[in-house]
């Protein structure tokens, strides 16, 4: 093994630590580094879920058993997540995520503020969880297409309406999340083929699965307000991303 691939280890290992501290960001960034190196959009995608089939694994169990998980919520999201991603797998080859990128990247921008206002107002009783099937079906499609998305939709938008539990929100879209990478990987696995997931894979595996436990954890560490306002600020760094993109690219 060469020195990128352990690299890549250290990747995901830092990725899975905020992914499983603030529910998002792992399939995000370990898309774009495979990308950066050559890899396809569509083999980096299917890359990425076949490592995050063994994190997620790791990580709902891990919130499962520090107690930051409602399983009520799971059973919705994981349905509607896998038929989403599902559908996204299959049609990631089409470019449609060319087409969703500045509305997604517009709507974390504006999620993201919203959860910093609200980590800075009076603490309020925990909202009613309506929609949930919605939720999960775009969060999984924009996973697939995208590489990452579970959490910055999910997660996010979880957190803002839990209010008071933010630990307890993101524990549970990570156990959702197991359930849709699986469907994802199994999409991708059918369309490309076992050999579309390579060493990159592997290497993802051995960085991700050992800081997921650690990230359970400190979710329960970190206190409600400084939590909130991270992921807040990490989803609207992720919008503002892909904003920049989206404008350069009209520009260009």
């Amino acid at each position: 093994m060469d020195d990128f691939f352990w690299w890549i280890v250290l990747i995901g290992f830092l990725a899975q630590l905020v992914d499983g501290a603030l529910g998002m960001a792992y399939g995000l960034t370990s898309t774009a580094l495979l990308i950066s190196i050559g890899l396809p959009p569509a083999q980096a995608s299917a890359t990425v879920h076949a490592a995050e089939v063994f994190t997620t694994a790791v990580s709902g169990t891990s919130h499962h058993f520090a107690r930051n998980v409602d399983w009520k919520m799971v059973r919705t999201l994981a349905i509607a997540g896998s038929i989403g991603g599902a559908a996204g797998a299959a049609l990631l080859s089409s470019g449609i995520g060319d087409y969703l990128a500045p509305f997604v990247a517009f709507y974390l921008s504006a999620l993201g503020i919203l959860v910093i206002v609200k980590a800075m107002r009076k603490v309020q009783p925990p909202a009613a969880m309506q929609g949930l099937a919605p939720l999960g079906f775009v969060g999984g499609f924009l996973d697939a297409v995208g590489g990452g998305g579970w959490g910055p939709i999910v997660s996010s938008t979880l957190v803002y309406r839990g209010n008071a539990e933010p630990h307890r929100m993101l524990g549970t879209s990570a156990a959702s999340e197991f359930f849709v990478t699986v469907m994802i990987t199994v999409t991708f696995a059918g369309h490309f083929g076992l050999e579309s997931f390579g060493m990159a894979a592997l290497a993802l595996v051995i960085g991700g699965v050992p800081a997921a436990p650690l990230a359970a954890v400190l979710v329960r560490i970190i206190p409600r307000k400084p939590l909130m306002i991270a992921v807040g600020t990490l989803i609207v760094i992720l919008g503002g991303l892909g904003i920049y993109r989206f404008v350069n690219a009209l520009v260009a």
